[in-house]
């Protein structure tokens, strides 16, 4: 797999697309609908965050019916790794990922009970 370091640079230094790649981090797979309630954003912007971690390599996607789902990538080259588990760990110290992972740990049916707008 080969990601250029200046994308994923630029991808990591989106406020946004850095608490969506914490919620998954922290979470494992991921509905689009689930970081829309957790985050506290719109669909439109949630999808564009993930679509552009997607675009950079970091994450994969699946679509279930009407879901889509996202998850970190599993083959990541080592570099790569050690960058996003030292961006996550400093993440941890980050109050507004902090409450998004406390709102997502509230959702009380994930995922496929969660009817995405």
């Amino acid at each position: 797999m080969h990601i250029e370091k200046t994308r994923l640079f630029a991808t990591l230094s989106n406020a946004v697309r850095l608490r969506c790649l914490y919620l998954l981090a922290s979470n494992g797979e991921v509905c689009v609908c689930e970081v829309v309630e957790a985050l506290g954003i719109t669909q439109p912007a949630a999808s564009k965050a993930l679509t552009g971690l997607k675009s950079a390599g970091l994450v994969r996607d699946r679509r279930e019916a009407n879901w889509i789902y996202y998850r970190l990538e599993s083959e990541l080259p080592d570099w790569i790794g050690t960058i996003v588990r030292a961006t996550v760990a400093e993440l941890n110290n980050c109050a507004t990922c902090v409450a998004d992972q406390q709102r997502f740990k509230r959702l009380v049916a994930r995922p496929r009970a969660l009817a995405c707008p």
